[in-house]
C-alpha cells in the first residue's frame, strides 16, 4: 500500500532528520578532535591510521621486495639499485609525487661479489664460514696453500715478518671471549631499563673517550697492517671477526673510494674457525686451505643516490613546509640487511602508504627519504642536508632550512617502538607525550628521554638545528645476531613490531603536518 504524506508531515520529517544530522556532526566533532595538554589530536585520523596499519598492513610484501628480491644492498651495488628502483616505482604507484633517485655527490666504486668459497683441506676437509670483506679484490682463480698465523700488535712487529710472507695465506686470530652466552640474543626493554634511559646523560656517544681513542689507534694500525700485507704480496687474509655461533660481523673499510688501492683479498671469518686454525698451528699441526673469490668493481657511475618522494601538503599556507621521515636503504653484503636497515625503510614506506590509503590530507608536505651510504658514514643524509638545507661547518643555511618542521628516523632493528630520543629538545617532550597517548593498546612504558643517540641519519638534521629524532626500539637480536652480520635475513624480522612502528610513525608524521606551529627548535649556536 502506497503511503501519501502531506507537505507538513514531510516538512516535520525533514526537520527531524536535520536535527539528527546536526547531533551526529557535533558528536563527530567531539570524537574527531580533543585537546590533551597543549596538543589537538585528531582521534578519528589516528583510528584510521591504526585500522589501516594493523588490519591491512603491507609490511610483509614490502619486506620481501627490499630484502629477498633486491638482495644485499651495499651502496653503489646492483642490489642497492634494485631496491631503489623498486621504492621509486612503489611510492609512485601509491600516489606519492616527485619519486626519484636523487644523486647526492660522489661516493665511489661499486662492488659486486660473484663467488666466494673457502674450505680447510688439511689436516682434514671442512667448509669454513667466511664473508669476503667489502671492496676486497678477488683471488684471480683458486688458491691453495699452507696457513700461517701472524700476530702484529705494534709497528715494531712488522720487522719480524718482513720478507717472509710472499704468497702466504695469513690468519689473524681474534683475542675475544668465547665463553657460552647465558643471556638471550633477543630481549625487550624492561620498565627499569626504560626508566634508566630517562636519566640525563652527557653526549651521544655509545663508547667512552678512552674506548674511542683505543679504537682509533687500532684502526690506524690495521690500515698499516693492510698496507704491509700488500707490500709483502700476501696471497689471502683470513681475519677472525667478533661474533659467536657462526655469526660473522662484517667491517667498514674505505676501499670504495675512487682512488683506493685494491690491496690483498680478505675473508672475514667466524672466530670459532680461525681459532681452530690457530690451535692446530700452535700445536704444530699443518693447516692448508683452498679458496676462490671472484669480485668486480664498477667505476662507470661513482655517484651515490637517495630515494625521495612526497605527499603534497593540502593547506595553501603550510604546503611549503615539510615533514620528513626516513631510514637508510643501504646494507652490508654478508646477508640481506633485514634489520639493518630494511626494517626502517619498510616502516617508513608503510607509514606513507597508510597515509595515502586512509585518504587523510596533511596540511604540510610529507617527504620520505631512503638514504644511501649510511654504513660508510651517513653520506646520503649528510649530503642531502648540505645540498638542500645548509652546511654544518659554516652554518650557512638555505631558504628551505626554515621550512623543515622535523625529521623522524628508524634505524635500530626490528624491535617495536618504546618511546623517542628527544636529542636535547626539551620543548618537544610534552608534544610527543600527548602524541603517544592514543597508543597504550600497542605499546607500554612509553619513554621520552632528553638524551641523544648517535650513529644514524637523524644526526645530519640535528647538526644544522632541524629537529631530528630517532625512536627508541626494543633491541631484538640487534648486535647479537643482526646488525652487519651474515645472519641479518628476512627471518629476523618481527612483523607485528614493524606494523606497530609504522602506525606510530604515520601518526607522528601526520600530527606534525597538522600542527599549527612547527616542532620547536633547539637554540642553535651559529659559528662566527
Amino acid at each position: 500500500m502506497r503511503i501519501h504524506r502531506s507537505f507538513e508531515q514531510n516538512k516535520s520529517l525533514k526537520h527531524i532528520k536535520t536535527l539528527k544530522l546536526q547531533l551526529l556532526f557535533i558528536s563527530a566533532l567531539l570524537i574527531v578532535t580533543f585537546t590533551r595538554g597543549q596538543e589537538n589530536i585528531d582521534t578519528l585520523a589516528i583510528q584510521k591510521i591504526k585500522n589501516e596499519g594493523l588490519e591491512h598492513s603491507q609490511v610483509e610484501q614490502i619486506a620481501f621486495e627490499l630484502i629477498d628480491k633486491a638482495g644485499p644492498r651495499l651502496t653503489n651495488s646492483k642490489g642497492y639499485a634494485r631496491a631503489a628502483d623498486y621504492a621509486v616505482a612503489q611510492l609512485t604507484a601509491w600516489g606519492l609525487e616527485k619519486a626519484i633517485k636523487e644523486p647526492w655527490g660522489e661516493f665511489g666504486k661499486g662492488w659486486e661479489l660473484e663467488k666466494s668459497y673457502i674450505a680447510m683441506t688439511k689436516p682434514y676437509y671442512m667448509p669454513l664460514i667466511a664473508v669476503p670483506k667489502a671492496w676486497s679484490t678477488g683471488t684471480e682463480g683458486p688458491v691453495h696453500g699452507k696457513v700461517q698465523v701472524v700476530d702484529i700488535e705494534s709497528e715494531e712487529d712488522f720487522e719480524k715478518h718482513k720478507g717472509k710472507l710472499k704468497g702466504v695465506i695469513v690468519a689473524l686470530v681474534p683475542d675475544q671471549d668465547m665463553e657460552p652466552g647465558f643471556s638471550p640474543d633477543a630481549n625487550r626493554f624492561t620498565k627499569e631499563e626504560l626508566d634508566k634511559m630517562q636519566t640525563p646523560s652527557e653526549g651521544n656517544r655509545r663508547y667512552s673517550e678512552e674506548a674511542r681513542a683505543k679504537w682509533m689507534k687500532r684502526r690506524a694500525l690495521n690500515k698499516k697492517i693492510a698496507d704491509f700485507f700488500a707490500e709483502e704480496e700476501v696471497a689471502l687474509i683470513l681475519k677472525g671477526t667478533r661474533g659467536k655461533h657462526g655469526t660473522v660481523f662484517t667491517s667498514s673499510p674505505r676501499g670504495y673510494l675512487k682512488d683506493a688501492a685494491l690491496g690483498v683479498p680478505e675473508l672475514e671469518m667466524a672466530p670459532e674457525h680461525v681459532m681452530m686454525i690457530g690451535r692446530l698451528l700452535e700445536n704444530e699441526v699443518e693447516v692448508e686451505v683452498e679458496a676462490d673469490i671472484h669480485t668486480t668493481f664498477n667505476n662507470a657511475d661513482l655517484q651515490g643516490y637517495n630515494v625521495l618522494a612526497e605527499i603534497p601538503g593540502s593547506d595553501k599556507n603550510l604546503a611549503s613546509e615539510v615533514v620528513m621521515l626516513g631510514g637508510h636503504l643501504d646494507s652490508w653484503h654478508g646477508a640481506t640487511g633485514a634489520t639493518d636497515n630494511a626494517a626502517g625503510c619498510i616502516v617508513m614506506m608503510e607509514a606513507v602508504r597508510i597515509l595515502m590509503e586512509t585518504g587523510l590530507s596533511p596540511k604540510r608536505t610529507i617527504r620520505i627519504a631512503l638514504w644511501g651510504g649510511e654504513e660508510q658514514g651517513l653520506h646520503g643524509s649528510r649530503n642531502y642536508v648540505k645540498n638542500h638545507l645548509g652546511d654544518p661547518e659554516t652554518m650557512v643555511f638555505t631558504q628551505e632550512h626554515e621550512k623543515i618542521s622535523a625529521y623522524y628516523n628508524i634505524d635500530n632493528g626490528t624491535g617495536r617502538i618504546r618511546g623517542i630520543y628527544l636529542q636535547g629538545n626539551k620543548e618537544a617532550e610534552p608534544i610527543f607525550k600527548d602524541w603517544f597517548s592514543p597508543f597504550g593498546d600497542i605499546m607500554e612504558n612509553t619513554t621520552l628521554t632528553i638524551n641523544n643517540t648517535g650513529g644514524t641519519d637523524h644526526l645530519a638534521f640535528d647538526a644544522v638545528g632541524i629537529p631530528g629524532f630517532q625512536f627508541i626500539q626494543d633491541p631484538v637480536e640487534y648486535r647479537t645476531r643482526t646488525h652487519h652480520t651474515n645472519m641479518d635475513t628476512y627471518e629476523r624480522l618481527v612483523i607485528d613490531d614493524l606494523k606497530q612502528m609504522a602506525v606510530i610513525v604515520a601518526s607522528f608524521v601526520y600530527n606534525t603536518a597538522q600542527r599549527e606551529a612547527q616542532i620547536p627548535r633547539k637554540v642553535l649556536s651559529v659559528k662566527e
